[in-house]
This record gives structure tokens, sequence and C-alpha cells, in this order.
């Protein structure tokens, strides 16, 4: 399962196949995950020096379809920031080709209807949530009861810090303090989680991903 699609069976409704209304700039947030997945992967890199350039070092196939369109794609953006490369991989409907991915393999289920007997929507209610709750039950005692998270759960805290989103994605415990949530998953966005192969590049991909996805949600926050 990828980080992007872990965020997406968190944000989307099981009963109702929705996304949560709030949780902001989810596509910006998808794209991020993609960029940080890829680092972790060792298929893209940050150049040395202070610089903060992308670097691709292995154009090797992941074999996972959206994760080789976002390395494809970021070879235009070899020498950039990293920043500059979340909005071109949110687009070509990031969100949802993740979808149908998961209803490909029978996580959620494809709905069709329309609204008002007029407009078509889709809805994406969960067919399995065994892996969805076995990663709630991971995130929570992560950020509530205080376990170290490895590296895959840490990056998906960081992407879910980054939309300000950690508290509102889980059926948190009646002991658990919201705010606390979000403290937790910031501190552990900023912090060296990456492993030793991938550390440094990591750290800088997850502060490019924060930057450039927070910027937009904390203004869509401000003007709904």
């Amino acid at each position: 399962m990828l980080i992007a699609e872990d965020l997406v069976l968190l944000v989307f409704d099981d009963e109702t196949g929705k996304p949560d209304s709030t949780v902001t700039s989810l596509t910006y947030a998808l794209a991020g995950a993609l960029l940080i997945e890829l680092g972790m992967r060792n298929r893209i890199s940050v150049g040395e020096g202070g610089k903060g350039r992308l670097e691709l070092v292995d154009r090797t196939p992941t074999g996972q379809h959206v994760l080789d369109d976002a390395l494809v794609k970021l070879e235009k953006y070899e020498g950039r920031k990293p920043k500059d490369a979340i909005a071109p991989l949110a687009g070509n409907k990031l969100t949802e080709r993740l979808l149908d991915g998961l209803a490909d393999r029978g996580v959620l289920r494809r709905e069709e209807g329309k609204v008002l007997k007029l407009f078509p929507v889709t809805r994406w209610p969960a067919e399995d949530s065994a892996h969805e709750l076995a990663l709630r039950e991971t995130l929570t005692a992560v950020l509530v009861d205080g376990r170290d998270p490895d590296e895959r759960t840490a990056a998906l805290i960081a992407v879910l810090a980054a939309i300000q989103a950690a508290s509102k994605v889980l059926d948190l415990p009646e002991r658990a303090d919201r705010k606390l949530v979000d403290r937790r998953a910031k501190d552990i966005a900023e912090g060296n989680w990456g492993s030793a192969a991938t550390g440094k590049a990591i750290e800088e991909l997850t502060a490019a991903v924060m930057t450039a996805v927070m910027i937009p949600a904390i203004v869509t926050t401000a003007t709904s």
C-alpha cells in the first residue's frame, strides 16, 4: 500500500464514500506523499551543499503505476526545488487514480449515482477495511500513546501534519486531546525519522512538502 493510498483511506468515509470536508489541499498532500515515497525508495534525492535540488538517482520502475508516472514526470523537474514538483504531481486526476486503484484491488467499492437525479457522482465506500483499521490502530498508538513510529508511519504522519489533519481523520479515544495529537504529529514531521541511507534527503523532501502543502491548506481554511 502506498503512503498516498493510506492517506486516501483515512480521508474518505467508510460508509458514505465521501472525503472529509474539513480536510483541505488533499491532492497536494497526495502529491507530497508520492514525492516522499520515491525518496524512501531511493528513486529521488536532494542535492547536497545546501542547494536542495531534486536529483533522480534511479529511474527503474517501481511496479506501481502511480509512482512510476510520477517518476517520469519528475524528469522535467530535476535540478529544481522539490516544492516546484508538487502541483504538477497533483494534476492528472491523481485522487481519482488512487481511488480507482484501491477499488480495483477490492479495498474500496465504486458506486455511481446522481445528485438530484441530474448530476453524476461517484462515491467510494469501504469494501475491505482490514488494512485501514490496522493503520488507524498504529496511528493512535503513535499519536495518542506515544509509541515511536516506523519510517512509513512517520512519513504518513508528516503528510497529515502538513494539512493539519492528524486529529481530524482519527476516531480518537476520550482521553485524547486533539491539540496534543496535532502537536505530536508536527513534532514527528519535523524530526529526523528517515533511515540511515535516505535520512537527509527525506528530511529535506518532507520539509519541502510541508511548506508546499501547508500554505494552500492554511489559505483555504482561512477563507472558508
